[in-house]
């Protein structure tokens, strides 16, 4: 079997010294569907600009999305900043890519484990993905404790979800500590899994996802600021502040450098 990294459709752009996965929602799927089986146990991480300055910034955290079987492009940052180097780069979206996937499931037979978020707002998630995608299965579910895992609790989540005979699975609980609990199940748990932050509650009904005419003129941050002021001020204002400085001075990480 080729390793991942032999695959050209997995070739990364460098993003203010951040490796992302230059592709597009067509291209990510259909790469899934051809080789989920040599990607198990492996994570996709979902990029945007935040997380891009995060890894930036803090070199572990680089490791870790460096680490990936793929960093796509969520954030429209990143993918105008990636079609400089590829033309068909573009936005794959934690929402977007969870509701084609889903889609595509129950005709392939692809089970699903999903990890993160309250207990209320996940069995909100689960109830409206039972009435969107009849003949869906999903393997199992789980809250997050919000708080770091010890070992022993990575490896016994990592036997539940095998145990649950799960082909994906979807954590979402928020970057930093999403990625790096699929840095930790890596190789343990057998399926894909995908960190897709704040998508549970989108797909939910719980969080209002902004009209795609916002997101396709680049102003999907402001929609979400106006919703959550006080959660997203600073990572708005803070490190997209920083994300645009480290564009236009082209400082970079000193390894990617």
């Amino acid at each position: 079997m080729r390793p991942l990294s032999a695959y050209p459709e997995l070739a990364r752009v460098d993003v203010i010294g951040v490796p992302i996965t230059a592709t597009n929602m067509h291209e990510c799927l259909g790469f899934i569907q051809s080789h989920l089986d040599e990607m198990r146990g492996e994570y996709i991480c979902v990029s945007n600009a935040h997380t891009c300055v995060m890894a930036h910034d803090d070199p572990e955290y680089w490791k870790v999305q460096a680490g990936s079987v793929m960093s796509v492009p969520d954030g429209k940052p990143l993918s105008v900043v990636g079609r400089r180097s590829i033309g068909s780069m573009d936005r794959v979206t934690g929402p977007d890519l969870m509701r084609e996937i889903l889609q595509m499931s129950a005709e392939r037979g692809w089970s699903h484990f999903f990890y993160g978020n309250t207990a209320e707002n996940l069995s909100a998630l689960v109830e409206a993905i039972r009435g969107e995608y009849p003949g869906l299965e999903i393997a199992g579910y789980e809250p997050s404790i919000f708080r770091e895992l010890s070992d022993d609790e990575v490896d016994e989540l990592a036997m539940r979800v095998n145990a649950s005979g799960a082909d994906f699975m979807w954590v979402a609980i928020g970057a930093p500590r999403q990625e790096l609990l699929m840095s930790r199940l890596r190789g343990k748990a057998g399926a894909l899994m995908v960190g897709v932050g704040g998508a549970f509650n989108i797909l939910a009904g719980i969080t209002p996802e902004a009209p795609l005419w916002v997101q396709n003129i680049g102003l999907e941050w402001l929609y979400r600021l106006i919703q959550e002021p006080k959660r997203l001020f600073k990572r708005y204002f803070v490190t997209n502040s920083k994300f645009i400085a480290y564009q236009i001075t082209g400082k970079r990480r000193k390894e990617a450098a």
